[in-house]
């Protein structure tokens, strides 16, 4: 390289430490270079001490054109393959002030309540939105992706079952990839994984859960109430994976009888990203509560008696004992998560039945158009996906929709899959005709079809929905999510108004560990204060009882106090402490 070329300064600006920073490592640990301290750590069976036949390194600017220019030969084409993945429009003010601002982006986790009230006000908001679509009881502040939060929820319910069953049934109408997942999660578990038809399963004594898809990957929207009251009778925990956009128009599950349901939140304004993974979410009933997996944003009080938020309940290895451990809390999406309830918020209520109706409609009017061109469809009830029997061969309808720039859903069987979506326009309905036309576009329109009237309307359950904000994007905190924030102006409603609200339930949770700690806090003044009675000494600051209205603190009073006297009494932790740093 000579003075005349771009400096190639990436790794020097991004990765690792600098000359300095190496030289004073090596000081301390008394090296002479970095490969000794690889020779001495890095067992010779996996060092390859020869160099790497690279090229050398571009400058960053260079680099990011070569990617753009690799990254053009990508072909984009419409997908019309479901199976929990949609595409979705991506409200501009969502985009420019959460997805491209860093002060929400730069962190994966709210660790620390006093410094990310803005982010832990939308992760409530994502939960109760969660909540209300779902017609469950508790909701957690998301977790990886679809497949595996069923897998989660799996490891709920082995946990909770009141026998010692290791069957868990998956209906065959579930995404093969969580099908998939879930097998590889039960391996180490010692689970055995039945895949099967969920209208002839028997419950016997080894079965402890079952997995059910609603809608399911076909696009069917089944009834499974018959299959919960069978599960329930047999202590087994029906767990429902979900669709939060078509459970704006159809029954929840929390309904029908689900006791855990999981889903993606990916349509709720969030890109596809390339297949994600996208913020999942899980809701439960409140029996689960101490179980869930992941973390639980509730809203308590600070130590000035003010209302402020906090993860209230939270399973990470490195907070609770390994062993009581029922998930890391790394896996799972804080920036998606908060994106999607804003989208909620965007819309309101109204606008996300509106979206969901003209879903249902496209695909009302895709089912009707290729039952008029002779295809055999088996989907009667349904939301947003079609599936249908060509009249001619499948692969040849495959390739020409390829040749359009469609993907379609191929099971294999002589059957396709059609999933449409908010992007969809009438125009991509023509082209699916003429895929299925032999190329040809027929003589109907997919607007003529809804103008007539002659498109069916889908058979779905009871309307629901109830997602918070009607009014729109200004209740959600825009902030930078570091700073923190003034408690939502709605805390006073869920604490007053609704039994099973998570803010009501984990602010009670709240008070029994201050009233837990209080009355711990005591034993130890006491037994401090009879040993300085004993000294005639001075019983320590930290443990004299505070003057004036009671400071409600979790943490710091009861560590000071244990630290002060030597370990001496017992002093109170909660095994979900919501202040630990990470």
């Amino acid at each position: 390289m000579t003075r005349i070329d771009a400096p190639a300064d990436f790794a020097g600006r991004h990765l690792g430490p600098d000359e300095t920073a190496v030289s004073s490592m090596l000081d301390t640990l008394g090296y002479t270079s970095l490969a000794d301290i690889i020779a001495d750590t890095v067992p010779a069976s996996i060092r390859r001490d020869e160099p790497l036949d690279l090229e050398s390194a571009l400058p960053e600017a260079e680099l990011l054109r070569e990617l753009r220019r690799i990254a053009s030969k990508n072909k984009v084409f419409r997908s019309f393959l479901g199976m929990g993945y949609a595409d979705t429009h991506v409200p501009a003010v969502i985009q420019r002030n959460i997805l491209e601002n860093p002060g929400w982006y730069t962190q994966y986790t709210p660790y620390q309540a006093e410094i990310a009230q803005g982010r832990l006000e939308a992760l409530l908001n994502f939960q109760t939105m969660v909540m209300d679509l779902t017609g469950m009881q508790i909701a957690n502040a998301s977790l990886l992706d679809e497949a595996t939060a069923a897998a989660e929820a799996m490891h709920l319910a082995h946990n909770e079952a009141k026998h010692k069953g290791h069957v868990f049934f998956v209906s065959e109408l579930c995404h093969p990839q969580t099908i998939e997942v879930v097998r590889t999660r039960a391996e180490p578990l010692g689970i055995e994984v039945v895949v099967g038809d969920h209208r002839e399963q028997a419950f016997g004594d080894q079965v402890f859960g079952a997995l059910v898809q609603y809608p399911a990957t076909d696009g069917r929207v089944l009834d499974y109430r018959d299959f919960a009251e069978r599960a329930h009778d047999a202590d087994v925990s029906v767990i429902a994976a979900t669709d939060l956009l078509a459970l704006a128009l159809i029954e929840p599950p929390g309904d029908w009888g689900a006791d855990i349901v999981v889903g993606n939140s990916q349509r709720f304004g969030v890109p596809m990203g390339f297949g994600g993974p996208h913020a999942a979410f899980m809701a439960a009933r409140e029996s689960f509560k101490r179980k869930m997996p992941g973390r639980i944003i509730g809203v308590s009080v600070d130590a000035d008696g003010e209302p402020a938020l906090r993860m209230a309940l939270q399973t990470r290895e490195q907070h609770i004992r390994r062993e009581r451990a029922t998930s890391n809390i790394c896996t799972a999406q804080v920036l998606l998560a908060i994106m999607a309830g804003a989208y909620a918020v965007y819309h309101g209520p109204e606008g996300i039945r509106r979206i969901a109706e003209r879903v249902r409609d496209q695909a009302g009017v895709l089912s009707a158009g290729l039952g008029l061109l002779g295809h055999e469809l088996l989907t009667d009830s349904y939301f947003d996906t079609i599936r249908v029997r060509p009249d001619d061969d499948a692969g040849a309808v495959l390739t020409r929709a390829l040749e359009r720039g469609i993907n379609l859903r191929d099971f294999r069987d002589g059957t396709l899959g059609i999933a449409v979506d908010e992007v969809t326009k009438a125009e991509d309905l023509d082209d699916l005709f003429a895929v299925f036309n032999g190329g040809e576009a027929p003589e109907f329109t997919a607007r003529s079809l809804a103008e007539e009237g002659s498109a069916p309307a889908s058979r779905l359950g009871g309307a629901h929905v109830a997602v918070p904000g009607a009014r729109g994007l200004q209740q959600v905190p825009l902030r930078d999510g570091h700073a923190p924030v003034p408690a939502p102006s709605r805390v006073a409603g869920p604490l007053a108004e609704h039994e099973h609200d998570p803010a009501r339930l984990l602010h009670h949770e709240a008070e029994c560990h201050d009233a837990d700690g209080e009355r711990d806090l005591a034993r130890v003044r006491g037994a401090a204060s009879v040993r300085a009675g004993r000294a005639g000494g001075r019983l320590p600051g930290a443990l004299r009882a505070p003057r004036g209205p009671a400071r409600r603190d979790h943490r710091v009073r009861r560590d000071v106090a244990a630290a002060q006297l030597g370990g001496a009494g017992r002093v109170h932790r909660p095994a979900h402490d919501p202040g630990a740093p990470p």
